[in-house]
């Protein structure tokens, strides 16, 4: 009922994850290398269609007003349900990302029961067991942002009943999602060597504990793990538009990317697509996700961010790339591109990490909890050191309620197109408002909340249940 799939079979490559030919479970979990294998696979699911692509993008930055359905106008029509909020419950983008995610969990179940049993080194074992619940907890916080109550699964299915679960209140998926963030920020390293770039970090945890504990307003707990990620080395790359680029992947900003890399002759190993998706249609990729007019607006005069987000048809790119002026659409999303001297041996943009977590995120966790807590000063620190790397004067000084929006729009420019701002306007309380005004058919009371696809309830047999309004 839950997608439950085997484990993948794993080159010795870290980025090297071959979703083909999964091996049984009496031949696997035997050894160290099994042990590796199994985790290599969850970061392998992080690049699958269901997880980074349609599914991902309809969900949060379509569904915003961050984004418009974009490409031809007859080209997956059922995009623009979630541009709309006309999507029903059999809608079928529900159903993958649900199967997409509970994939990545069931990985998970399956590495951290059977790796403990293995004869292997402590600490490797240990590590291996937090990268894991580090994973889990991530599918989990995306499915519990999306769904609300979602069925919560610790370990590998073995009963009728285990296989068909009921949904677990959404207070229950927190409290796991927070455990097995602290827990696995107890044992990861703060970094790995060069054959171990993208595995989750100490840094990586306890952004994410961060974040989980903002979308809590447990804002106490919301600076203190602020502080122990600005304790780490990480800093804000001098210019944005490097972020995104293929030679800024794991730099000094970055906490978290899904990495991704091509390999000729096994173009599976590395099929992510998120940056094909995006890319502008005609020219690198397929035109999905077109920035909207109403992000454009929302930066300021002589925000640097703005031309590092939106790629405008008929620009020339710093890479020296002409973006066609007859294009379908007016704009691109900018941070999904990656420049046509960059090898296209298994399609366009399958070598662009896909980010997750970065620190300027950090900073603005902490401006808002600081601002909360009403500690005025320490929140206008966190927040000029974002705009000022933008190329935007500081703010000097600001109420409470006024830096509040303040920070909320800052959020909104410097995370455009990362995923946040759908579910940023449902924490915050406004999106009802802000989408309505934006011309999105959004409902009050049940908008903020996806359907629980209809296919999962009928094969539960009614044993899951409907969210309000669907």
């Amino acid at each position: 009922m839950l997608a439950l799939s085997g484990l993948y079979s794993c080159k010795e490559d870290f980025l090297d994850v071959d979703p083909q030919g999964e091996p049984k479970a009496e031949n696997f979990f035997v050894t160290p290398e099994h042990a590796v294998q199994s985790v290599n696979a969850i970061y392998g699911n992080l690049r699958e269609w269901k997880v980074a692509a349609f599914a991902n993008l309809a969900m949060t930055n379509i569904a915003s007003d961050n984004a418009d359905k974009g490409s031809d106008p007859g080209d997956a029509t059922f995009m623009n349900d979630f541009d709309n909020f006309t999507f029903t419950s059999t809608q079928f983008i529900l159903a993958d990302y649900w199967a997409g995610q509970y994939q990545g969990i069931n990985l998970t179940n399956q590495a951290l029961s059977n790796i403990p049993k293995i004869e292997m080194d402590q600490n490797l074992q240990n590590r291996l067991l937090a990268e894991a619940k580090f994973v889990r907890a991530y599918h989990y916080f995306n499915l519990v942002r999306a769904y609300g109550d979602v069925p919560l699964l610790l370990n590998p299915p073995t009963t009728g009943e285990e296989l068909n679960p009921v949904r677990a209140p959404k207070e229950e998926v927190y409290q796991q999602i927070i455990k097995d963030l602290t827990e696995a920020s107890q044992v990861l390293p703060a970094s790995y060597d060069a054959m171990n770039i993208g595995r989750a970090t100490k840094g990586a945890a306890l952004t994410l504990l961060a974040k989980v504990q903002l979308y809590q307003k447990n804002w106490t707990e919301v600076m203190n793990l602020t502080g122990q990620v600005m304790s780490l080395g990480y800093g804000l790359t001098p210019k944005y538009n490097d972020i995104f680029r293929i030679s800024g992947e794991n730099n000094m900003e970055s906490i978290f990317e899904v990495q991704a890399l091509t390999v000729p002759g096994n173009c599976g190993a590395s099929n992510l697509q998120w940056s094909e998706v995006q890319g502008v249609r005609g020219q690198f990729g397929w035109g999905f996700a077109v920035p909207s007019e109403d992000l454009v607006n929302a930066y300021e005069p002589g925000d640097e961010r703005l031309d590092a987000t939106i790629l405008f048809r008929g620009e020339t790119t710093p890479e020296g790339d002409k973006i066609n002026e007859n294009a379908p659409n007016p704009r691109y999303n900018q941070k999904a591109y990656v420049p046509s001297f960059v090898s296209r041996d298994c399609g366009y943009g399958k070598d662009q990490n896909m980010r997750i977590l970065r620190y300027a995120e950090v900073l603005l966790m902490r401006a808002e909890a600081a601002n909360e807590l009403n500690q005025n000063a320490e929140a206008l620190k966190n927040l000029n050191l974002v705009r000022v790397r933008a190329g935007l004067g500081p703010i000097e000084s600001a109420t409470q309620q006024a830096l509040r929006e303040i920070i909320w729009h800052e959020r909104r420019v410097e995370l455009a197109l990362e995923g946040d701002r759908f579910y940023d306007l449902v924490r915050q309380g406004r999106a009802a408002e802000v989408l309505k005004a934006a011309g999105k058919q959004f409902t009050a009371g049940k908008n903020e909340l996806y359907a629980i696809p209809q296919t999962q309830i009928d094969l539960s047999g009614g044993r899951l249940t409907q969210n309000p309004g669907y």
